[in-house]
């Protein structure tokens, strides 16, 4: 297994389950709007985009004034009335601090806005762990890959010492890009089938797996 450096992870549906929350979220704010109510399976395939751009894939028909009141509605719903739990997955806490202890580099690329993301590492107690952070509204959405050229130009790596690790196609997509390793993990919105066709250097099913990969030493 090869030793990284740096470890971007994607964030919704990787490390925290939010994904009910942000489905749940986004039908709600659906039928406020008089829109139609997306399936379950349309809002898992945008998750990990921004939303301006997840707007327009999910209400193609609607106008900008109307996507304009989705995001306030869809923001409204998932920070202060959808009471959905979205706790981090089990032994994800565990891991992150053992990966900081043992020297590893850690960011954060998602599709969450920089404040969102600020409130949700506020939240966890996890701000600490990482060195750099970029979220949708600083960079191009996925799967276009500025945001990880901007983690690598602040930390001055190379993409060959640096893995993506996410649960979608977009975090997938956006690796191979730039030419850098990816990881998917299964226990988010895409499943293994979708992601082997990023070609991901490993593709796991469990917290301990990804833990195992994550912390690989080269033999000398």
């Amino acid at each position: 297994m090869k030793e990284y450096q740096l470890i971007i992870f994607d964030w919704d549906g990787t490390l925290m389950d939010s994904v009910g929350r942000i489905v749940s979220s986004m039908q709600k704010a659906a039928q406020v709007c008089n829109l139609p109510v997306p399936a379950i399976h349309s809002v898992k395939d945008i998750i990990g985009l921004s939303l301006q751009v997840s707007m327009q894939r999910l209400f193609p028909l609607a106008s900008d004034e109307q996507r304009n009141m989705l995001i306030q509605h869809y923001s409204n719903y998932y920070k202060h009335l959808d009471d959905t739990p979205t706790p981090l997955f089990s032994g994800v806490n565990g891991m992150m601090r053992q990966l900081h202890a043992n020297g590893k580099q850690l960011a954060v690329a998602t599709g969450k806005s920089r404040s969102g993301l600020e409130r949700v590492l506020a939240e966890t107690e996890m701000a600490e762990l990482f060195c750099s952070r970029r979220g949708a509204d600083e960079a191009k959405s996925k799967p276009d890959p500025l945001m990880l050229q901007q983690i690598l130009d602040e930390l001055k790596l190379p993409a060959h010492r640096a893995v993506m690790v996410g649960d979608s196609v977009h975090d997938l997509a956006m690796a191979r890009a730039i030419g850098m390793d990816s990881i998917g993990v299964t226990w988010g919105v895409h499943d293994r089938a979708l992601l082997e066709q990023h070609q991901p250097v490993a593709i796991v099913d469990s917290v301990p797996d990804l833990h195992l990969h994550l912390n690989a030493r080269r033999l000398s």
